[in-house]
């Protein structure tokens, strides 16, 4: 699983580069059919490697989609409202997972697991279908929007995207790695995106190894019932994350322009709370040689959890509309890439066999194992507090370029006009 996720990061670079190309809403609808397709096809598995290659290849979807989908709400939606564009869409993730798992398991249970695969592959094919009926945005039209302070999303013709494979595919493999090379050179050039992205990593190692291993600590140190732990963790991101990333969404558009960087520095103080609150919680432990579960012990570590759960979660619309603020609009395809790059190989790939090698040394010790992890979330939120000090700088630097661009635009339909005004008399 580790590799299909490192394959994950590694094509979600070149997918950034793409995104940045090409229709977003044609690449997402025809990812998502794809996607379909491979989730039902898992229904035809005869041995257990075979569905387990199908489902690691499910992976490659959100490698493909996450930098589109980034890039189309940056465009979609002005600085002052991506916070809220960008909290629904994760709340639709959380939910969506939610949903999916639920009824995919009953349906398993009811009729077999192949009919669980084959129902849970048609919502995919309807959202193709309202995702093909979306019209592309022109690159950079919110960000116009925002800086002349009226108008509305501009869409893009389609002789707009790039014909990448016109002089065939070998070509089109030479200006992917050139022009790939190109645009990660200018988006690390990007002091936002520098200590965003080294921040992004810290944190997310330890949320994802927290996370990964959180249902087995239920159960191997506050004596859960078997199966109890996955369905406290369950409720746990319901309760605590839903709510905290609709919030978070209001917070990050109400401050972004009330406090310095606020879009970055907020999502830090978040996660320095969070880690607080999960950290406290590890110090709730019950005595030596108990075997069932005491609310005493778990009930004030699970609210520590659910209440850090829900600050923590208020940090991702925040950071991801600070990201998409900080970044050009011809490059947000690659930044967010990048950024998915960052949270599969430094999260998902990583942390969960680090946690397990340590609670492994520790006599399968979960405890000291969060314990080991948790410093790297302090790291991560301190450098994201730092890059607040550069996200103002590079959004007005995206501003000046936006309406230079304009102005430039308007000078030449001026000269364009005056010629033929001079030619006709």
């Amino acid at each position: 699983l580790s590799f299909a996720l490192l394959l994950n990061g590694i094509i979600t670079v070149p997918a950034g580069y793409l995104a940045d190309r090409w229709n977003r809403t044609q690449a997402i609808g025809k990812t998502v059919v794809g996607w379909s397709a491979v989730t039902a096809l898992g229904a035809t598995s005869v041995n257990f490697p075979m569905l387990v290659g199908m489902r690691s290849a499910l992976g490659f979807g959100q490698a493909i989609t996450e930098p589109s989908a980034g890039s189309l709400l940056g465009d979609y939606y002005p600085p002052e409202e991506r916070g809220k564009a960008f909290s629904i869409q994760q709340v639709m993730l959380l939910a969506g997972t939610g949903i999916g798992v639920a009824l995919g398991g009953g349906l398993s249970k009811a009729f077999g697991w192949r009919w669980g695969l084959l129902v849970a592959a048609l919502p995919g094919l309807l959202v193709a279908l309202l995702v093909f009926k979306m019209r592309e945005p022109r690159r950079g039209t919110a960000d116009l929007m925002s800086a002349i302070g009226a108008g509305s999303v501009q869409h893009a013709e389609d002789h707009e995207s790039e014909k990448l494979f016109d002089d065939g595919f070998g070509r089109f493999v030479k200006d992917m790695i050139s022009g790939l090379r190109a645009d990660m050179k200018t988006v690390m050039s990007i002091r936002t995106m520098r200590y965003a992205l080294v921040g992004v990593a810290a944190l997310l190692f330890t949320i994802t190894a927290i996370a990964a291993w959180l249902p087995q600590y239920y159960e191997r140190h506050l004596h859960f019932a078997e199966g109890g732990g996955e369905a406290a963790f369950g409720l746990l991101a319901v309760l605590g994350g839903v709510p905290g990333v609709l919030i978070g969404g209001k917070v990050a558009d109400k401050y972004a322009t009330r406090v310095v960087g606020g879009r970055l520095a907020l999502p830090a103080v978040f996660i320095f709370i969070g880690t607080v609150c999960f950290t406290g919680s590890y110090l709730f432990r019950a005595p030596a040689g108990a075997t069932e579960l005491d609310w005493g012990v778990a009930g004030p570590a699970y609210v520590l959890q659910l209440l850090g759960l829900f600050v923590m979660t208020m940090a991702i619309p925040g950071l991801r509309a600070g990201l998409t603020d900080a970044i050009p609009a011809h490059l947000r395809g690659t930044g967010f890439g990048a950024f998915n790059l960052v949270s599969v190989v430094f999260g998902a790939a990583a942390a969960p066999l680090i946690v397990g090698a340590i609670s492994s040394a520790y006599d399968e010790n979960l405890r000291v194992a969060f314990l080991a992890v948790t410093p790297f979330s302090f790291v991560g939120a301190a450098i994201l507090f730092r890059a607040r000090k550069y996200l103002d700088e590079d959004m007005n630097k995206i501003m000046m370029a936006v309406l230079q661009a304009m102005n430039e635009e308007r000078d030449r339909i001026q000269e364009k006009a005056a010629e033929q005004e001079k030619h006709s008399n």
